[in-house]
């Protein structure tokens, strides 16, 4: 189990290096870049294809799999990740409406519920619930399914902030399908890590190097965690064991994807309640606010990946200290939206007050730049090293 865990992780984590170069040069000479505009942050053009090379490293290691897995399950994970990734990337040089890209999010949910008969089909005893009835669950897994598809496309606007969280959330659900028995999850998810892990050091530290990894590579990140999520709250036998130690599955779900889906949910109830289309672009999320403040990229990404990583921690050792798995919930559901909605309101408080406390945050976020200065200048001159511009 080991060794296919590391020569997995490796696979991946390679071939992405590898390729990385040839995509990106790819992308320069067909002019496949995001350009800035007044929402955007990024003052010039940057290629948009970092998707492309973190899908390569995902499909490299899972034909590894094909020898010794559930090669059903495989197929069709690696199916439905490609064409989200395709439409993703025909998003990214065409701007396809909203309404499309619905249509084949909830055509790939429905493909994976019948093809792979995963779906959110058990509670787990979860307010006394177990079993859910087809005529419930069907419709409930397509919501949840196309809301996190929806939230991990909406948390790419920083620097190596996608990235950096795809690869924390896939090792963490990683350890959770191991205990699970789950080999062919835990393939998917070590592989999608590895192959995250270099695109977000070029993302990060490069310069010549950087590349977006665009609605393609966002798309298919959340249709990894929305596959993931199934996966976990399927009916499982193997899973029978973890409920009855206390683990709250869907509360460990909830708490892996906490910031990127509430402040998603945040964003839209702020739009909807001042009368505007819910996906209209704007500059309402949490990583625009750091950013507002002064905030480098990397601090941004920094501060939101570690508070994430911080509410699984709070449901880990809810579940060690013996709470119930509805207590488990609301731990989660608390710190959820104390750190999304209450932050949010409280930081726009301050700022309206001119508080001390604003202030304070002013010069934390002028001091975390720490851009092309010693360590960081060294890795900017790796990444760009043996790239050809």
């Amino acid at each position: 189990m080991f060794w296919s865990i590391a020569i997995s992780f490796a696979i991946a984590f390679i071939s992405t290096w590898f390729i990385y170069g040839r995509v990106l040069n790819f992308a320069i000479k067909y002019g496949i870049v995001d350009n800035p505009d007044a929402r955007k942050l990024q003052r010039v053009p940057v290629p948009v294809l970092g998707g492309v090379t973190v899908f390569i490293g995902i499909l490299m290691a899972t034909i590894l799999g094909l020898f010794f897995l559930d090669t059903k399950m495989l197929t069709i994970s690696v199916i439905a990740i490609t064409v989200m990734l395709i439409i993703g990337t025909i998003d990214d040089v065409k701007n396809l409406s909203p309404a499309v890209r619905f249509i084949f999010e909830i055509g790939i949910v429905l493909y994976v519920i019948y093809l792979g008969d995963i779906k959110l089909g058990d509670f787990y005893g979860l307010w006394g619930f177990r079993i859910i009835p087809d005529y419930l669950c069907v419709p409930l897994t397509v919501f949840a399914a196309v809301g996190i598809m929806n939230a991990i496309n909406l948390i790419d606007g920083v620097d190596g902030y996608s990235s950096g969280f795809g690869a924390m959330a896939c090792t963490i659900f990683a350890i959770m399908f191991y205990a699970l028995g789950n080999q062919t999850m835990m393939l998917i998810a070590v592989a999608a890590a590895g192959a995250l892990i270099p695109f977000f050091m070029h993302n990060v530290f490069g310069r010549k190097s950087k590349m977006f990894i665009g609605d393609g590579g966002t798309l298919l990140l959340g249709t990894i965690m929305a596959l993931f999520v199934m996966a976990i709250l399927t009916t499982n036998p193997s899973s029978y064991v973890l409920m009855l130690e206390g683990v709250g599955l869907i509360p460990f779900t909830l708490a892996v994807l906490a910031v990127p889906v509430f402040d998603t949910l945040r964003v839209m109830t702020a739009r909807i309640i001042s009368g505007l289309p819910p996906f209209r672009p704007d500059k309402l999320h949490l990583h625009h606010l750091f950013i507002e403040m002064g905030f480098s990229h990397v601090g941004t990404s920094v501060i939101l990946i570690l508070t994430d990583l911080a509410v699984v921690v709070a449901w880990f050792l809810s579940y060690k200290l013996g709470a119930s798995i509805n207590l488990q919930l609301y731990i989660v559901l608390a710190l959820a939206l104390l750190t999304t909605f209450g932050f949010y309101t409280f930081v726009r408080v301050q700022q309206r007050r001119n508080s001390a406390i604003y202030q304070w945050l002013l010069r934390v976020g002028e001091r975390s730049h720490v851009e092309r200065k010693g360590f960081w200048d060294l890795m900017r001159r790796l990444m760009d090293r043996k790239i050809e511009r």
